[in-house]
């Protein structure tokens, strides 16, 4: 698959991994109209591209992402009819949709501030690492909208728990890195010159899993998170098992692992 030429990001390839950069540092990786359509070109790709099988976003600079880039965008927002609106809100979603959508997990590095859809990128993501200094927070209700945007009235919640995700998408305050892992929102903390590292680490230990396993168990978690019952998630479950066992992906496995309980 050809990668495209990209202004706003930097897409390096590093065997079957993407490292995704958001790449306007001096706007503090805000993101504009074409920043918009490129991370949404992205990640509508992937359902199609076999060849990448995690992806890694993070961002160039001190900051992760101050969300949407309003010196750009707000004077075209608010010239724009309501069905243009929509639309430019639908194509805005269509980036977290597709982040839930593909089957490659997202591990998602987060250093300096990660502002309204910045927040949103990280929540959309699978595996999140940050640094001390990181902040984020739900912008969308100081600005005059609503606190509930791009997904994040239902990923929030799931992950912090209903009266943390309210606090956050009400007041639009603040949540830094120390909290951020006590919630579980971020797997650990890590200095800046560690977060590529860290990054690298879980890739590697992503990609010693079986591909289509580890794109069953991103769909398991999203279909269990969703699931009305206890026996919905486990039958989804029994039916990603079911499938798998009768691979020769299980059967080499398992192979190799009773050869090495023989030595």
């Amino acid at each position: 698959m050809t990668t495209p030429a990209y202004q706003t990001l930097r897409v390096e390839k590093r065997a079957a991994a993407d490292w995704v950069t958001l790449d306007r540092p001096d706007a503090l990786n805000a993101m504009n109209e074409r920043m918009i359509d490129e991370l949404a070109g992205y990640f509508g790709r992937l359902c199609q591209d076999r060849s990448t099988r995690v992806v890694v976003l993070r961002a160039a600079g001190k900051t992760f992402c101050a969300g949407l880039d309003l010196r750009e965008m707000a004077d075209l927002i608010t010239r724009l009819d309501m069905p243009a609106r929509l639309a430019f809100q639908q194509r805005l979603s269509s980036i977290f949709i597709a982040m839930r959508r593909c089957p490659q997990p997202i591990v998602c590095l987060v250093q300096g501030a990660a502002s309204g859809g910045g927040f949103a990128l990280a929540v959309a993501s699978d595996i999140r690492y940050c640094t001390p200094d990181a902040r984020m927070n739900a912008a969308f209700i100081k600005v005059g909208l609503s606190g509930c945007d791009v997904g994040m009235s239902y990923r929030l919640p799931r992950l912090v728990g209903a009266s943390v995700a309210a606090d956050l998408l009400m007041t639009g305050s603040f949540i830094d890195a120390a909290r951020a892992q006590t919630l579980g929102l971020v797997s650990a903390v890590v200095g800046p010159e560690e977060l590529e590292a860290a990054g690298e680490r879980v890739v590697q230990q992503l990609l010693q899993a079986d591909p289509v396993g580890l794109a069953l168990t991103k769909q398991g978690l999203e279909v269990g998170m969703a699931a009305p019952s206890l026996e919905a998630a486990i039958a989804n479950e029994d039916r990603q098992q079911t499938l798998l066992s009768g691979e020769e992906g299980f059967r080499s496995r398992i192979r190799a692992f009773v050869e090495k309980m023989k030595n």
